[in-house]
Protein backbone atom coordinates (compact mmCIF):
# COMPACT_ATOMS: atom_id res chain seq x y z
CA UNK A 1 0.00 0.00 0.00
CA UNK A 2 2.66 2.58 0.86
CA UNK A 3 4.76 1.66 -2.37
CA UNK A 4 1.30 2.46 -4.58
CA UNK A 5 0.95 5.81 -2.60
CA UNK A 6 4.37 6.77 -2.87
CA UNK A 7 3.63 6.06 -6.92
CA UNK A 8 0.47 8.38 -6.74
CA UNK A 9 2.12 11.23 -5.28
CA UNK A 10 5.01 11.41 -7.04
CA UNK A 11 2.80 11.36 -10.31
CA UNK A 12 0.38 14.10 -8.53
CA UNK A 13 2.82 16.54 -6.84
CA UNK A 14 4.47 17.44 -10.27
CA UNK A 15 1.61 18.01 -12.05
CA UNK A 16 -0.73 19.67 -9.12
CA UNK A 17 2.66 22.18 -9.05
CA UNK A 18 2.91 22.58 -12.45
CA UNK A 19 -0.51 23.57 -12.79
CA UNK A 20 -0.34 25.90 -9.81
CA UNK A 21 2.69 27.67 -10.59
CA UNK A 22 0.93 28.33 -14.21
CA UNK A 23 -2.47 29.57 -12.65
CA UNK A 24 -0.39 32.13 -10.66
CA UNK A 25 1.58 33.21 -14.21
CA UNK A 26 -1.72 33.49 -15.99
CA UNK A 27 -3.29 34.89 -13.02
CA UNK A 28 -0.61 37.88 -12.57
CA UNK A 29 -0.51 38.60 -16.39
CA UNK A 30 -4.25 38.79 -16.37
CA UNK A 31 -4.23 41.50 -13.26
CA UNK A 32 -1.26 43.45 -15.26
CA UNK A 33 -3.95 44.48 -17.64
CA UNK A 34 -5.61 46.91 -15.19
CA UNK A 35 -2.89 49.00 -15.35
CA UNK A 36 -4.48 49.32 -18.89
CA UNK A 37 -7.36 52.70 -19.64
CA UNK A 38 -10.52 50.53 -19.18
CA UNK A 39 -11.89 50.61 -22.98
CA UNK A 40 -8.58 48.55 -23.75
CA UNK A 41 -9.41 45.88 -21.33
CA UNK A 42 -10.51 42.23 -22.66
CA UNK A 43 -13.59 42.51 -20.73
CA UNK A 44 -14.77 45.32 -22.31
CA UNK A 45 -15.00 44.04 -25.93
CA UNK A 46 -15.24 40.26 -24.88
CA UNK A 47 -18.12 40.73 -22.12
CA UNK A 48 -16.41 38.20 -20.11
CA UNK A 49 -13.86 36.83 -18.52
CA UNK A 50 -11.07 34.63 -20.86
CA UNK A 51 -8.75 32.86 -18.38
CA UNK A 52 -5.22 33.38 -20.29
CA UNK A 53 -6.46 35.89 -22.34
CA UNK A 54 -4.10 38.49 -20.43
CA UNK A 55 -0.77 36.04 -21.09
CA UNK A 56 -1.82 36.38 -25.01
CA UNK A 57 -2.02 40.11 -24.48
CA UNK A 58 0.67 41.03 -22.10
CA UNK A 59 3.16 38.91 -24.90
CA UNK A 60 0.95 40.85 -28.13
CA UNK A 61 1.91 43.95 -26.05
CA UNK A 62 5.59 43.07 -25.15
CA UNK A 63 5.92 42.23 -28.85
CA UNK A 64 4.79 45.77 -30.02
CA UNK A 65 6.89 47.06 -27.52
CA UNK A 66 9.87 45.68 -29.13
CA UNK A 67 8.88 46.34 -32.46
CA UNK A 68 8.43 50.04 -31.69
CA UNK A 69 11.73 50.38 -29.72
CA UNK A 70 13.90 48.76 -33.08
CA UNK A 71 13.37 51.80 -35.23
CA UNK A 72 15.37 55.48 -34.83
CA UNK A 73 12.28 57.18 -33.67
CA UNK A 74 10.86 54.22 -30.87
CA UNK A 75 14.88 54.25 -29.47
CA UNK A 76 14.55 58.34 -28.82
CA UNK A 77 11.04 57.52 -26.93
CA UNK A 78 13.21 54.70 -25.09
CA UNK A 79 15.87 57.43 -24.18
CA UNK A 80 13.42 59.86 -23.24
CA UNK A 81 11.66 57.50 -21.09
CA UNK A 82 14.88 56.26 -19.45
CA UNK A 83 16.20 59.67 -18.62
CA UNK A 84 12.68 60.74 -16.99
CA UNK A 85 12.86 58.17 -14.46
CA UNK A 86 16.61 58.64 -13.50
CA UNK A 87 15.31 62.18 -12.38
CA UNK A 88 12.66 60.68 -10.44
CA UNK A 89 14.14 60.46 -6.70
CA UNK A 90 14.05 57.09 -5.60
CA UNK A 91 12.49 55.49 -8.57
CA UNK A 92 15.76 56.18 -10.19
CA UNK A 93 17.56 54.46 -7.99
CA UNK A 94 14.85 50.62 -8.05
CA UNK A 95 14.53 51.54 -11.62
CA UNK A 96 18.32 51.99 -12.84
CA UNK A 97 19.54 48.58 -10.49
CA UNK A 98 16.87 46.81 -12.11
CA UNK A 99 17.15 48.01 -15.49
CA UNK A 100 21.51 47.36 -15.27
CA UNK A 101 20.10 43.57 -13.74
CA UNK A 102 17.83 42.73 -17.03
CA UNK A 103 19.81 44.29 -19.26
CA UNK A 104 23.03 41.94 -18.19
CA UNK A 105 20.99 38.46 -18.03
CA UNK A 106 18.92 39.19 -21.45
CA UNK A 107 21.95 40.54 -23.16
CA UNK A 108 22.99 38.40 -25.83
CA UNK A 109 26.45 39.05 -25.58
CA UNK A 110 26.86 38.75 -21.76
CA UNK A 111 28.08 36.12 -19.77
CA UNK A 112 25.84 36.32 -17.11
CA UNK A 113 24.33 32.98 -16.00
CA UNK A 114 25.81 31.38 -18.95
CA UNK A 115 27.97 28.12 -17.36
CA UNK A 116 27.48 26.66 -14.49
CA UNK A 117 30.45 25.69 -12.38
CA UNK A 118 31.40 23.19 -10.05
CA UNK A 119 33.16 25.36 -6.43
CA UNK A 120 34.21 24.72 -3.03
CA UNK A 121 31.65 26.42 -0.37
CA UNK A 122 31.07 27.05 2.22
CA UNK A 123 34.27 26.17 3.03
CA UNK A 124 37.29 23.76 1.36
CA UNK A 125 36.34 19.92 0.72
CA UNK A 126 32.35 21.15 0.23
CA UNK A 127 31.22 20.97 -3.29
CA UNK A 128 28.59 22.69 -4.66
CA UNK A 129 27.47 24.27 -8.18
CA UNK A 130 27.15 27.94 -9.36
CA UNK A 131 26.49 29.72 -12.15
CA UNK A 132 29.06 32.31 -13.60
CA UNK A 133 27.40 36.09 -13.37
CA UNK A 134 30.76 37.90 -14.55
CA UNK A 135 34.10 39.06 -13.45
CA UNK A 136 35.31 41.10 -10.56
CA UNK A 137 34.89 44.59 -11.49
CA UNK A 138 35.02 48.04 -9.77
CA UNK A 139 37.81 48.58 -7.03
CA UNK A 140 37.01 45.06 -6.02
CA UNK A 141 39.42 43.83 -8.56
CA UNK A 142 42.16 45.93 -7.60
CA UNK A 143 42.49 44.13 -4.00
CA UNK A 144 42.24 40.78 -5.71
CA UNK A 145 45.79 39.27 -6.86
CA UNK A 146 44.31 36.81 -9.40
CA UNK A 147 41.55 36.83 -11.47
CA UNK A 148 38.66 36.27 -9.78
CA UNK A 149 35.01 35.27 -11.40
CA UNK A 150 31.71 37.02 -10.22
CA UNK A 151 29.60 33.22 -8.96
CA UNK A 152 26.27 33.16 -8.06
CA UNK A 153 25.14 30.37 -5.93
CA UNK A 154 21.42 29.42 -4.93
CA UNK A 155 19.64 28.00 -2.29
CA UNK A 156 17.80 24.76 -2.79
CA UNK A 157 14.86 23.85 -3.55
CA UNK A 158 14.12 27.70 -3.75
CA UNK A 159 17.04 28.98 -6.30
CA UNK A 160 15.47 32.50 -6.41
CA UNK A 161 17.91 33.04 -3.01
CA UNK A 162 20.95 32.32 -2.88
CA UNK A 163 24.78 33.87 -1.96
CA UNK A 164 27.11 36.28 -4.21
CA UNK A 165 30.89 35.23 -3.90
CA UNK A 166 33.92 36.21 -5.51
CA UNK A 167 36.04 33.04 -6.58
CA UNK A 168 39.70 32.57 -8.02
CA UNK A 169 39.04 31.61 -12.13
CA UNK A 170 41.62 28.74 -11.58
CA UNK A 171 39.71 27.33 -8.28
CA UNK A 172 36.40 26.88 -10.56
CA UNK A 173 35.38 23.67 -12.41
CA UNK A 174 33.36 24.48 -15.62
CA UNK A 175 30.76 21.90 -15.62
CA UNK A 176 29.54 20.08 -19.10
CA UNK A 177 26.02 20.80 -18.47
CA UNK A 178 23.67 23.32 -19.30
CA UNK A 179 22.11 26.02 -16.81
CA UNK A 180 19.01 24.12 -17.59
CA UNK A 181 20.15 21.23 -16.22
CA UNK A 182 22.14 22.42 -13.36
CA UNK A 183 18.75 24.29 -12.20
CA UNK A 184 16.92 20.79 -12.34
CA UNK A 185 19.50 19.13 -10.24
CA UNK A 186 19.95 21.82 -7.67
CA UNK A 187 16.03 22.12 -6.96
CA UNK A 188 15.70 18.57 -7.16
CA UNK A 189 18.38 18.62 -3.76
CA UNK A 190 19.97 16.20 -6.15
CA UNK A 191 17.76 13.76 -6.70
CA UNK A 192 17.05 14.59 -10.51
CA UNK A 193 21.00 14.68 -11.80
CA UNK A 194 21.69 15.28 -15.60
CA UNK A 195 22.87 12.41 -17.31
CA UNK A 196 26.98 12.05 -18.02
CA UNK A 197 26.89 15.03 -21.36
CA UNK A 198 30.99 14.52 -20.72
CA UNK A 199 33.39 15.26 -18.52
CA UNK A 200 33.95 17.95 -16.47
CA UNK A 201 37.58 20.22 -16.97
CA UNK A 202 39.18 22.34 -14.70
CA UNK A 203 39.86 25.36 -17.98
CA UNK A 204 38.71 28.50 -17.29
CA UNK A 205 35.10 29.44 -16.73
Amino acid sequence: MKKYVITGLLIWIPLVITIWVLALVVDTLDRTLLLLPESFRKESWLLTHVPGMGVVMTLVIVFLTGVLAANIIGERLVRLWNAILHRIPFVNTIYSSVKQVSDTLFSSSGEAFRKAVLLQWPHQGMWTIGFVTGSAGGDVANHLREDHLSIYVPTTPNPTGGYFVLVARKDVIELDMSVDQALKYIISMGVVAPPPNGRAHNDKA
